[in-house]
């Protein structure tokens, strides 16, 4: 237990992937960082004690493979007891770390409108034509509209709930690698998305988890089997969190 406030509160640990780049920072996992800012949010609101962990998959520690044999990251350790599947994970959140089921909110709507963004973003990374940037931007327009209609800070309300936490490392990977492989960008005129993101970038939540540029590039360079040069461990890690000149006012 760790002390708050003068009381004590659970230490959680969530062990993460480090960078492909460098082995030590964080990596571009989004399912990492989906737990990340869950946890983060606890974490200050004080109801727990938070401790990340990275962990190069390339090189993995011996004691990281007897503790946890073929299991990757993002794993959860509370209490010394290791959670290790995402949707234990997001159950042991949910229903045993303090504050964590204010996190899931229940929402149809929202669930819907969000289930497809990665695989519309990966199938875009696999075809690069204007028929899947087409289908890109037409589930993206789907939560514009939504977030125009609700005329909420975030996808259900006033504060972030786990749909959030979800969506934007998506949102991220979509901007950064979707502009590196496709000439990919999110358009201008979906203006209540853009203040979305806005928001987000300016909440440490996010950018405390969010990866490098480089990192995010890399996991798909990985995918598509480019080998990353040399001069990209050398290359000082960048952060892409600009917003269209129409909505930074």
């Amino acid at each position: 237990m760790a002390e708050s406030n003068g009381y004590s509160v659970p230490e959680i640990e969530l062990i993460i992937k480090a960078s492909g780049i460098d082995g030590r920072r964080k990596g571009a996992c989004i399912f990492c960082q989906e737990y990340f800012m869950d946890l983060y949010l606890l974490a200050e609101l004080k109801t727990i004690s938070l401790k990340i962990t990275t962990v190069d998959m390339k090189r993995p520690p011996a004691d990281f493979r007897s503790n946890f044999e073929a299991a990757q990251p993002p794993i959860l350790i509370d209490n010394s007891v290791a959670i290790l599947e995402n949707e234990k994970i997001e159950r042991h959140i949910m229903k045993n770390i303090p504050g964590g089921h204010n996190l899931f909110i229940p929402d149809q709507e929202v669930s819907r409108k969000i289930e497809n963004v990665y695989s519309k973003f990966k199938h875009m990374l696999m075809k690069r034509d204007e028929t899947s940037m087409k289908a890109m931007n037409a589930v993206l327009t789907k939560i514009d509209e939504m977030l125009g209609s609700k005329g909420t800070r975030f996808l259900t309300g006033e504060t972030m709930c786990c749909f959030d936490c979800e969506l934007m490392p998506k949102l991220q990977h979509i901007r950064v690698a979707g502009s590196h492989f496709c000439d990919y960008e999110i358009p201008e005129d979906l203006t209540h998305l853009w203040k979305y993101i806005k928001e987000m970038y300016q909440l440490d939540a996010f950018t405390q988890s969010n990866p490098a540029d480089q990192d995010i590039i890399n996991i798909y360079k990985n995918q598509q089997g480019v080998r990353s040069k040399k001069h990209e461990e050398l290359e000082s890690p960048s952060y892409t969190t600009s917003v269209p000149a129409s909505i930074a006012d």
